[in-house]
């Protein structure tokens, strides 16, 4: 188990402040944030590549705060590989292995095992700069892994791979987590990727921990509205007046089925909204009409803003559903949603 307790450091005008979280043995653990905030500096910390200037890291209760990168038994993968170009695939993956004569053999045998379990054995004996992105970063895998670390630790191991490549690598990554029961840091800015290998996902935002927590209780609780922005979370509105039940916001009355005296903000999910060119008869709670204001593709999908009065709604529709309602600026259609589809936090 690590243990960051308090963690603060300042290099030049940057600074890190009160960083604690712990991460579980054999968890897959993903800090996530925007570029600048400080993710790729936690991770050195914890590699013993900075000193923290406030803090401890622990290490199932040791304390290896001034213990040197050696001495740690954590692996570091960063983005751009650091493959030996001068040697082929089995000695990359060999090379932080015992060197001594006798230690040969059981080294080429890890290599081997550890190229069957990356799906890299045919390209043991080629060379770094004869494979694809998505084939050397593999490899800078299986290396830090041959080591067997207590902890894997990855600095934005799949940003510079295509969608695809990224796509597979993102399912390697996490089974090879589970089948070795190896602990592994990850640290990215993309939303998508954390919530599809993070058994925990912490949210980094100006040089703060903001939140920590699964990605499923990430969407339906975040801490606060930089936290939902950051995630891409639309329709992200504060909590105005209140009366059993109804939120007015924006002169307009949202009814929400799990409204509590703690609720700041309310949440609708685009995907929950229902445009129509007439009201129905629905179960549904909150029906009003609207004013279409402007759209945007997303992928299969569209996104469309509508507004009624001073309150501006995003929706998510098919392109089918998008021509059968002729959607157009100034176009008055109907929204309806739930008021269990009214998330609060």
């Amino acid at each position: 188990m690590l243990d960051l307790q308090s963690i603060g450091v300042r290099l030049g005008s940057f600074e890190l402040a009160d960083v604690s979280v712990t991460i579980e043995a054999g968890e897959y653990f993903v800090l996530l944030g925007p570029s600048g905030v400080g993710k790729s500096v936690l991770l050195e910390i914890v590699a013993g590549l900075i000193r923290p200037s406030a803090g401890r890291v622990l290490l199932d209760g040791r304390d290896i705060t001034g213990l040197p990168p050696e001495q740690r038994g954590f692996s570091l993968v960063y983005q751009d590989y650091a493959l030996f170009p001068h040697m082929t695939v089995r000695r990359n993956i060999a090379y932080g292995l015992p060197r001594a004569r006798s230690a040969r053999p059981a080294a080429k045998r890890r290599a081997a095992e550890l190229a069957e379990l990356l799906h890299i054995t045919p390209l043991l004996a080629r060379r770094p700069e004869t494979l694809s992105g998505g084939q050397q970063q593999r490899v800078a895998l299986a290396r830090a892994l041959a080591v067997q670390p207590r902890l894997l630790l990855l600095d934005e191991p799949l940003a510079a791979l295509d969608t695809n490549t990224r796509f597979r690598l993102r399912k390697e990554l996490k089974r090879i987590n589970r089948e070795l029961n190896t602990a592994v840091l990850h640290v990215t800015h993309d939303p998508e990727e954390a919530m599809a290998l993070g058994d925990r996902v912490g949210i980094l935002l100006d040089c703060r921990l903001h939140q920590v927590a699964a990605p499923q209780e990430l969407f339906r609780r975040p801490s606060d509205p930089q936290v939902a922005d950051f995630l891409g979370m639309r329709n992200v509105l504060p909590v105005g007046r209140v009366d059993d039940k109804i939120c007015h916001i924006c002169g307009v009355d949202i009814h929400v089925s799990s409204l509590t005296a703690e609720t700041t903000h309310i949440w609708i999910k685009p995907e929950e909204i229902i445009l129509s060119q007439e009201p129905f008869a629905s179960s549904a709670r909150n029906q009003f009409k609207c004013t279409v204001v402007e759209w945007d593709p997303r992928g299969s999908l569209l996104a469309v803003r509508v507004a009624a009065g001073d309150l501006s709604l995003v929706a998510l529709i098919t392109h089918a559903s998008f021509d059968q309602l002729a959607i157009e600026p100034g176009r008055q259609i109907y929204a309806t949603f739930k008021s269990s589809a009214v998330h609060c936090f």
